[in-house]
């Protein structure tokens, strides 16, 4: 089975969990065509279809609860419940028991198109290495979660640029059109539990973002309140798209709030699962740090050993997970994430080659 085949059956398999946002789904399918980078991003399940029959023996290492979906744009920052910034893991939508292996090579190959495409400053092999350090001795110290405080001011001042000031971030809420139909009554709880008071006037709009969830319902409430503007948004959550690549017909868990309840982690109290939608607050400091905004100059091999080294506090969520792991490790070759990204980077490759001569919008 091709991407494109695949594809389709993956939608038409979504279709039956969720309302599809047609104009959202033809712009995924254009922004898939234009490069290699969104590609992956916005194929989540064509990945794990491939990835045990590529990368088969990794696919039998130790098994944890995963991100799954885990690339360099999967990072951003919060406020904590003492209201400190942390940095760390922001989307757990395709959370599912994975073998510990996936989400490494799957950050890898994620770091090592974005270095193609000019946003990091890094070879490939060095890429691998600095992955494999951070989350070898995330696993030795047990985890520690990144709080931008008096620790991690270069991580800050990346956290922090320009781009996410206050100014940039409301103007582009303001933009965002207000929604005319109908809102389901279910958002409309979920966004209104969410928000500081009772009774707070607010704006639903359509909000168009990521790529992975891209197609899925996604609403933004904005308001005004006590002398400034505040947002929540209400995103359609439905079981990873690993039971789909498992063929799996029994009802299957939504594993989000049980992965970022057991992780190790300053969780964000405005993150919630409230029936079918996923729920959080968007502020200048509270969301995905894109690619094109990151200021990572000569940082680029320490900030991905951060990533490395989160990937790891949230894999020692699972039970055991730091034995099994740290056993199976010593026992791999010591190129064994080069090999494993090299194959995946050359599947990812020749499935975006299928999509743009075949692919549709």
């Amino acid at each position: 089975m091709n991407v494109v085949k695949a594809t389709r059956q993956f939608e038409d398999w979504l279709s039956r969990r969720t309302e599809i946002v047609k104009p959202d789904l033809r712009f995924k399918h254009q922004r898939m065509k234009e490069d290699v980078f969104p590609f992956l991003r916005a194929t989540f399940y064509r990945w794990i279809q491939t990835w045990p029959k590529v990368c088969g023996e990794l696919a039998g290492a130790p098994e944890v609860l995963a991100v799954g979906d885990l690339h360099v744009e999967n990072f951003g920052s919060w406020r904590d419940s003492e209201g400190r910034l942390i940095w760390g893991v922001n989307d757990f939508d395709e959370a599912y028991p994975l073998a510990y292996t996936n989400d490494l090579t799957r950050l890898a190959v994620s770091a090592c198109l974005a270095a193609d495409a000019g946003h990091l400053a890094v070879k490939e092999r060095d890429i691998c290495d600095a992955i494999l350090e951070g989350y070898s001795e995330s696993l030795k110290a047990k985890g520690r979660p990144f709080v931008l405080g008096e620790e991690h001011t270069w991580l800050r001042l990346i956290a922090e640029s320009e781009l996410r000031e206050p100014v940039h971030f409301w103007k582009k809420m303001d933009a965002l059109p207000s929604l005319k139909g109908k809102v389901p009554v279910s958002a409309i709880d979920a966004l209104e539990h969410l928000l500081p008071a009772k009774q707070i006037p607010y704006r639903v709009a359509h909000r168009v973002a990521g790529l992975g969830s891209l197609g899925r319902s996604r609403y933004v409430a904005i308001a005004e309140w006590h002398g400034g503007r505040i947002a929540r948004e209400a995103k359609a959550l439905v079981v990873s798209a690993c039971s789909w690549a498992e063929q799996k017909d029994q009802p299957v868990e939504v594993f989000y709030q049980t992965l970022i309840s057991r992780a190790v982690r300053c969780p964000d109290p405005f993150v919630q699962l409230r029936g079918r939608w996923i729920v959080r607050r968007l502020s200048p400091h509270c969301s995905r740090i894109e690619l094109t905004t990151l200021d990572a100059k000569n940082l680029e091999l320490r900030l991905l050993q951060a990533m490395g080294w989160e990937t790891a506090n949230i894999h020692l969520g699972t039970l055991s997970a730091e034995k099994q792991i740290s056993r199976d490790l010593g026992k791999r070759k010591a190129k064994w994430l080069h090999s494993a990204t090299d194959a995946m980077l050359k599947q990812v490759r020749s499935d975006w080659k299928d999509w743009k001569q075949d692919g549709w919008i």
